[in-house]
């Protein structure tokens, strides 16, 4: 299973409730985090925030969201890529230097944190968190420049990595989005204000205007004047790929693509390279719908839900006991027996990752009666990890690092199983193959992979400082 990194949402405006409305943008991106969730809004005066481990639903109550009153708020759903959930770890972070303040949130993983952290340490900087977040807030507070646009240029030039992020001052909403590109960040309207966030769905939900997506090193700076943008240059783009198989909700449009109309082309493209007869067609819920739709509709094959899923299996802090727990993938799916005994069956999925899930699944569809079970996979094989945000595994966890695709057929337990090309995928994408990364892929990154980090690095290094705090 992969698993996103971050949502992130800012909203600068005097005309509307903005905790609430922050509140119902993170809602819609919650897709992207599930671990913690907060908000940080500003009066002009004080930086107020409200974050605790938990959903959406379960962190804020109308209580807490009524003290949350301002003209600027920001806020942020976490899956954590670097430092583990603990609870020192939700956002939007708060650092502070002199007469500075700032919040923060980010989505992405910044390759140089722990060399970046030390030095600002020698610096006087401290740090209350193990994320590459809290360095790049204390980064931009420790940059010279006249004024935050000036700051966060020269942060920029030291970071590498992936980093969409937002954040505020007592009296500004800024965006910035790395000059590779890799995550998705957005500019929309409001009530004579202003948004920003991760995908374009969190605005569709609360009414504001989508205007563009923010560019690769772009920095959008809002304040009681307006907007104004400043734009780092940079040579190579590498935007996820997996932000159109997996992450982005399908509603969301992203370089001016509906991620839904992207999804169904990759099932058609999947028709084209792997036919097959068979009676069904089925995506695995929820991602592959649009695939298995695609794919249903080109083949000219029944397209049908073989399973239904309990979208709240995994969404909770209570632990199934030893008896539910050796169930597994059964909490999450129930076939549909009636409708697939007997049945031969076309089975979409977005990716395989370890090969751990699609056996069991497979396992369902045979126990509910299927007769042959036919895979098609809309991501090529994963055989290199990521270090760009995506908490996807180790090399040696991954399947497609370890066998071949005969191999993998027989590993699980498939009829036959068949793969997207790479240049289908980028056909069914229907953008130019450079402006991504594809590293996962082709094992070609953009940044060199010596530079990746363990997740947990900084934790490590915070729990030291903390035992040589208490001698």
């Amino acid at each position: 299973m992969l698993h996103e990194s971050c949502g992130v949402f800012g909203v600068y405006s005097s005309q509307v409730d903005i905790a609430r409305l922050i509140f119902f943008a993170l809602f819609a991106l919650q897709h992207r985090g599930q671990e913690s969730s907060g908000i940080a809004v500003s009066d002009g005066r004080e930086i107020k925030t409200h974050r605790k481990m938990g959903l959406v639903s379960q962190v804020f109550t109308e209580s807490n969201l009524t003290q949350l009153s301002g003209y600027i708020g920001i806020g942020h759903n976490r899956y954590s890529t670097t430092g583990s959930r603990q609870p020192a770890n939700p956002e939007p972070i708060l650092a502070r230097a002199e007469e500075l303040t700032l919040a923060l949130a980010h989505n992405g993983n910044i390759l140089n944190a722990k060399p970046l952290r030390d030095e600002l340490q020698e610096g006087g900087y401290s740090f209350d968190t193990s994320t590459d977040s809290e360095v790049i807030a204390n980064l931009i507070l420790a940059s010279p420049g006249k004024n935050w646009g000036e700051r966060i240029r020269h942060a920029m030039a030291r970071l590498q990595g992936a980093y969409s992020v937002v954040l505020m001052s007592h009296d500004n909403l800024i965006g910035i989005r790395d000059p590779m590109g890799v995550r998705p960040l957005c500019l929309g309207s409001i009530d004579s204000g202003w948004v920003i966030a991760s995908e374009s769905c969190a605005l569709d939900h609360i009414g504001a205007q989508f205007l563009r997506d923010i560019e690769p090193g772009e920095i959008v700076i809002i304040d009681r004047d307006g907007m104004k943008t400043f734009k780092k240059e940079s040579g190579k783009k590498a935007m996820c790929i997996f932000e159109y198989i997996y992450f982005a909700r399908p509603d969301s449009v992203i370089a001016g693509k509906l991620l839904y109309k992207a999804r169904q082309a990759m099932g058609e493209m999947l028709t084209r390279e792997y036919p097959v007869d068979a009676d069904l067609v089925m995506g695995v819920p929820d991602s592959a719908t649009a695939a298995g739709s695609g794919y249903a509709n080109a083949s000219g094959i029944p397209f049908c839900e073989g399973v239904m899923k309990n979208r709240y299996v995994g969404r909770t802090f209570i632990e199934p006991d030893q008896r539910l727990r050796e169930l597994g993938v059964q909490l999450k799916f129930n076939p549909l027996a009636e409708i697939i005994r007997g049945k031969r069956l076309v089975v979409v999925d977005d990716s395989i990752v370890r090969g751990t899930t699609t056996p069991h699944v497979v396992g369902l569809l045979r126990k509910a009666g299927a007769r042959e079970v036919h895979l098609r996979i809309c991501a090529p094989p994963i055989r290199h990890p990521c270090f760009l945000g995506v908490d996807m595994a180790r090399e040696w966890e991954l399947i497609a690092a370890q066998k071949d695709v005969p191999m993998i057929k027989d590993y699980l337990g498939v009829d036959s199983l068949g793969y997207l090309s790479l240049d289908g995928l980028i056909e069914a994408v229907d953008l130019p193959r450079d402006i991504f990364c594809l590293a996962c892929f082709t094992g070609d990154y953009p940044i060199p992979v010596q530079m990746g980090m363990d997740k947990l690095a900084l934790e490590a290094k915070l729990e030291e400082e903390m035992i040589a705090s208490q001698k």
